[in-house]
């Protein structure tokens, strides 16, 4: 069965959140079989590949495909002819804006799924499951459509590469270390919890003898200059190798105690190595976004505070969850 799988995300988590359903396809179907489309090569070039999970790319040489109208007019008759495909067994839209939607249908399949507008552009009509917060109904929905059975198969941390696990240790080669994430990569939202509320959890973490471990960029250097001036044993893992990509901030993580992060790519990054989380919500939906792990702590400001302003969560909120 030939699948054509798109997402529209644009940022690292959205391929991430759904690594499941794609290691499910290719442990079903094999990996020469499913093709992932996407609207932001960083899928592909720092989440999918990096990772080892292994579909083949439909090569569009369109940026942001699907968000443009005029996309409909080359679809079928480009993209399809550049990649040497007649037509999909089954295409899977994982995202729900109509205009997405519409323009993928323009490409030849015998079945077609989306929840676009209730699941009104499916190919067959079916008892379909809400996906709003739950990836895995995708899978149990595909299943209707197909009349097959796709048995779950979980992402594990054996498909990355070894030698981010044994960078990972020579960087981190003790105990009692606490990790923190907190820049956001979308700058759209006012997601961002102040720097100055982490430096205080780190300060207290730290009188704890507790290690912080900061995950940050290597080219934000006025924010790695302002976190060392503040905690003096704060550790950049990153900084001190020669690795990089979201498999090494993955193997990092395997190696802490706990971690700290607003809602971000790293954030889904950490969730990969199944360690115990406090995960920041403000604006951005924690149901949908979050993690679906057992030993995650949710702290979202519209709970806590009735209000998307990340700001009103307390320094207090973060202690009396992180339990250290």
């Amino acid at each position: 069965m030939k699948i054509l799988v798109y997402n529209s995300g644009g940022g690292l988590g959205d391929s991430i959140q759904i690594f499941d359903l794609i290691n499910s396809l290719i442990a079903k179907f094999g990996s020469d079989n499913i093709y992932y489309l996407s609207a932001h090569k960083n899928h592909f070039n720092h989440a999918l590949s990096d990772y080892n999970l292994k579909p083949k790319e439909l090569k569009t040489n369109i940026i942001y495909f699907g968000f443009r109208w005029w996309h409909l007019l080359v679809s079928k008759k480009k993209i399809l002819k550049d990649n040497s495909l007649q037509k999909f067994d089954l295409i899977i839209d994982i995202q729900s804006k109509l205009r997405n939607t519409i323009i993928l249908k323009q490409f030849p399949s015998n079945k077609f799924y989306s929840s676009t507008f209730n699941f009104k552009f499916c190919s067959e009509k079916k008892n379909y499951k809400s996906t709003k917060f739950e990836n895995i109904n995708i899978l149990r929905n595909i299943e209707l459509l197909i009349s097959d059975e796709i048995p779950q198969t979980k992402f594990k941390l054996n498909s990355i590469d070894l030698k981010y696990f044994q960078e990972a240790k020579r960087l981190l080669p003790d105990n009692n270390y606490i990790g923190f994430s907190m820049t956001q990569g979308n700058v759209y939202r006012k997601k961002s919890w102040p720097i100055d509320k982490f430096l205080n959890i780190a300060e207290q973490v730290s009188k704890k003898n507790k290690k912080p471990v900061f995950f940050v960029e290597k080219n934000n250097k006025e924010l790695i200059h302002k976190i060392k001036s503040n905690i003096n044993n704060a550790l950049f893992p990153e900084i001190e190798s020669t690795f990089s990509g979201p498999p090494l901030v993955t193997a990092l993580s395997s190696r802490l105690e706990k971690a700290i992060s607003i809602d971000n790519g790293v954030m889904h990054m950490m969730s990969l190595a199944e360690i115990p989380m406090i995960i920041l919500f403000g604006p951005t939906n924690s149901k949908k976004f979050s993690p679906k792990l057992k030993n995650i702590e949710i702290l979202d400001s519209k709970t806590l505070y009735q209000s998307d302003d990340i700001t009103k969560i307390t320094e207090n909120d973060v202690m009396s969850v992180l339990n250290i």
